[in-house]
This record gives structure tokens, sequence and C-alpha cells, in this order.
């Protein structure tokens, strides 16, 4: 192939222009700083939008200016997310969880802390670790808490109820997915509901290991829910409610575990009239977790586990808020007048039924 030689002259000019390009990207590069600051003069915070509002409940951003106040809005709130999320150790396991108090009371998912008093070595946005130890637990939902036992002040996110949510309102996710890592922070998703109810909510905000625990936010960075579960879908995950945590917040305080497992049937085996006003025993059954205790027929059932019982039906409903296996305690009184408490180990009906 023969080589192509250009003139001198064609040379000459192409070096020319090349240097004049040179010269011309040089200027921009001295000038965007000018050009940076005369902006920042002019436009000193990106202003929020007159749609701003609706979108704060949900609603799509509609132009660029919306994006913008979006996206101010979701880097201010993840300042704050960052500095209360923080990362959960309790022996083998590991997730994640969100301080709400300043005096370091954690919320967290059930299978995060596993049992009550249990030690927790939990890991703080600046990679600083401190000592805690695990609280209550509501099995049937997946909550649970934990409280920091080095003393200090604590950055924490205030909760919002989760009862007001409405389908396709925007959240925030955080946690540490894929489990703690040395000097990587929590990562953060953006997401919306999908459904809301008592005791889930579902989102497409994308979940993996690691995130149990970690919080739910909404975009004004309120604690609305603690990722539970990972769905069929990664746009479909699961969440428990902020509402249940506060409605059950002294029980978790107190260390108590209740809830039944999924799959299981806790069995007390007493029989009641259901249309008198005490609860008293007419039956127990031979071999069951009652006779074992000492409950006997005529005993009229007083309260279970210090929660008042008032008939038949609120002692089956309590009993179904435990699992077998869960050691409770019955008051009862007497045929004759004394009153006792007595400790029942709830068996499994199926078991019963197999045997």
């Amino acid at each position: 192939m023969k080589q192509r030689i250009l003139p001198s002259s064609y040379l000459s000019g192409s070096v020319a222009a090349s240097f004049r390009k040179f010269l011309i990207v040089c200027g921009l590069i001295l000038c965007l700083p000018l050009l940076s600051n005369a902006q920042d003069k002019a436009n000193p915070q990106i202003q929020r939008t007159a749609h701003f509002a609706e979108i704060l409940t949900g609603d799509a951003p509609d132009n660029v200016a919306d994006l913008r106040s979006m996206e101010q809005q979701i880097q201010q709130v993840s300042k704050k997310a960052l500095a209360a999320t923080v990362g959960v150790i309790v022996g083998p396991a590991q997730g994640s969880g969100v301080i709400v108090s300043e005096d370091g009371l954690i919320l967290t998912a059930g299978h995060v802390i596993g049992a009550p008093n249990r030690d927790v070595t939990i890991i703080l946005n600046d990679g600083t670790r401190v000592k805690g130890v695990t609280l209550g637990m509501d099995r049937s939902i997946d909550s649970g808490a934990i409280q920091i036992t080095t003393p200090g002040k604590y950055d924490y996110l205030p909760i919002r109820k989760s009862s007001g949510l409405r389908e396709g309102e925007w959240v925030l996710v955080m946690g540490h997915a894929g489990g703690i890592v040395k000097d990587r922070l929590p990562a953060l998703r953006l997401g919306r509901v999908l459904a809301s109810s008592r005791d889930v909510i579902a989102t497409d905000a994308t979940l993996v290991g690691g995130d149990s625990g970690g919080p739910l936010l909404d975009i004004q960075g309120n604690v609305i829910g603690i990722n539970s579960r990972i769905g069929n879908r990664i746009t479909a995950n699961l969440h428990v409610p902020s509402t249940r945590y506060l409605e059950d917040i002294d029980r978790l305080k107190k260390s108590e575990v209740w809830g039944r497992l999924g799959g299981t049937q806790p069995y007390l085996g007493v029989r009641c009239e259901s249309d008198r006003q005490e609860v008293v025993v007419t039956r127990v059954t031979p071999g069951s977790p009652a006779a074992k205790a000492g409950i006997e027929e005529g005993d009229e059932i007083l309260r279970l586990n210090n929660r008042n019982i008032g008939t038949f039906d609120d002692l089956k409903l309590m009993v179904n808020q435990y699992s077998p296996g869960d050691r409770i305690k019955v008051r009862i009184r007497r045929s004759s007048g004394s009153v006792i408490t007595l400790e029942v180990e709830l068996a499994d009906r199926r078991e019963l039924d197999r045997n």
C-alpha cells in the first residue's frame, strides 16, 4: 500500500487549527469557576417548585425543576437517615436498625434479634462500636427492638404513624445491603408504596440480605416502617408498619415476646363456657400443657402473662399470640378462693394430633 504524503501547507494548517481548539478549551476550563460562582449567586439554592407539596404526597415530578427539588429533599433526608441507621451484630448474625430516641432505642426486625436479653454490637454511622441488648419482639409481624447500653446521646429519626400511608407515596429504604462492610455506608434506595395494611407495608423499594431491620422512611425522613422480608419479586418487598411499633412499644421495652410463628398451632388444653362472664375451666384435656401445669376443672383464669382475661374468646386470642414452646404465666382463682400463678409451656396442636 502506498504511503500518503500530505503537503506541508496542510500540516501547518492542521496544527494551527488544533492549537486554536486547545486554547479555547483551556479558556473554558479557566472560566468554569467564574461561571459557577455567577450561577451560584444568581441561584444560591434549588428552589422548591409549586408542585413540590404534591410530590411529597406521591405525585410524579413534571419537569426538571421538580426533579431537582426532589433530589435536594432526598439529599437532606439522607444525611439525617445515615446518622441514625446502624449496623446490628447479634452472635453470628448481622442486620440493620434505626435509632428512634436520643437515649438509643433501636427499632429492628424480630428475626434480626432472635430473642430478648442477648448482647448486641451496634455499629454507628462513623464506624464507632457501642454495646446494646435485645428487647422484646412480636414474631407474628417480625417486629423487634434493641436498647443501646453504652451511655450517650444519639442521633435519631422521628416516627410517623403508618396508618395514613397512601398507595403510590414516595418512600426511601436504608440498610446494610449485602451485610456490614467496613468503611461502607448503608445504601439508600427510592421507591413507592404498593399497599399498606395494619400488619404489613409493601413497596417496590429494593431489599437484599442485610437490609433487614433498616428503616423505611417517607420522603420527609420520618420512620414509617422497618424492613422485614424480601418478596417473591425484587420489586415487591415487605416492611413492618411503624404504627404497630408505636402500639407495642411498652411491651417491646419490657422484653416481652409474643406472636405466633407461621405454620404452628399453640395449644393450652382447656375448655370454658363461652356464655359466662368469668373464664371458668369446664374441662382439662389429659396430657395437655394445662394438665401438666396443674390447671384443674373449676379454676377461674384471671390473667395470662399479666394481661387480664375477660372472656373465653380473650383467652383463645391471647394463646394464639404465642408459639409452641413458649412458657406463659397463668393466674387462676381456685374454687376454694385461693389465687395462684402457674407456669405453662404451650404445645403444638399438630404434634399432639400426630401422636
